[in-house]
């Protein structure tokens, strides 16, 4: 049986780390059967979550993850899509991945507020004596090596609001009435976007971002879809 290594359920959602939740979607629509264990590091092959084991194979990232259930077990994640779909429904993921998801990590990790509204929680494991100074190493690592590096960080939080809030309305206009990104049912990228989009609207953070995405009924629909088809038991805390 498959085991997707995960950081498990946080802040209201299946998982704090979209990428996770990506996975723990990606199996569900495999219809494979799987369970779950959390992250360890030490083992994890590009130090970071999630990563799955399948027999003797362990595979990380999300996205590789995808492409094993796709060559190793012929799962087709994006049945009827022509070309020009599949081509656009990874520009969104994408978007997701590599641009909303760092505006996130900014406005979780760097506002003081936000910080201990959420993540602050992943430290309750570490020592009390040195709890502060691994905190303020971690998010030293965050803002000036993760986020900088990235490109998001260097960015002014009102500009970063701007840069998020165009992704958002982007998200919202080409999903308009549709259930899914391409129709009545998910496609792989929807995976993703989903679970992006019930980050955004996590009501544990404070944010404009959020607050623009609130203003999108079809992605709080979207959100709820979701929710109840995938995540059930986190239906009703949405």
């Amino acid at each position: 049986m498959m085991i997707l290594h995960t950081f498990g359920p946080a802040l209201g959602l299946p998982d704090p780390s979209p990428f996770v939740m990506k996975a723990l979607v990606l199996l569900k629509m495999s219809k494979l059967p799987y369970d779950t264990a959390y992250v360890n590091f030490k083992k994890a092959p590009k130090g970071k979550g999630p990563y799955m084991r399948d027999g003797d194979e362990i595979i990380p990232d999300s996205t590789f993850i995808r492409f094993h259930l796709e060559d190793k077990h012929n799962i087709d994640f994006d049945p009827g899509l022509n070309d020009e779909q599949k081509a656009i429904a990874w520009a969104f993921e994408k978007l997701c991945e590599d641009h909303l998801y760092f505006a996130i990590l900014h406005e979780r990790w760097i506002d003081d507020d936000n910080f201990n509204r959420g993540p602050v929680e992943f430290f309750k494991r570490a020592p009390a004596l040195i709890r502060p100074f691994i905190i303020r190493k971690v998010r030293s690592n965050m803002k000036n090596v993760i986020l900088h590096g990235h490109g998001m960080g260097r960015h002014s939080p009102q500009e970063i609001t701007r840069l998020a809030s165009r992704g958002i309305k982007s998200i919202s206009d080409f999903l308009g009435d549709k259930q899914y990104l391409f129709g009545d049912e998910p496609c792989g990228a929807d995976a993703m976007v989903f679970s992006s989009v019930a980050g955004l609207l996590c009501d544990r953070f404070v944010s404009q971002t959020r607050d623009n995405a609130e203003k999108f009924e079809n992605l709080k629909a979207y959100r709820d879809r979701g929710m109840k088809r995938w995540f059930p038991e986190f239906a009703d805390k949405t």
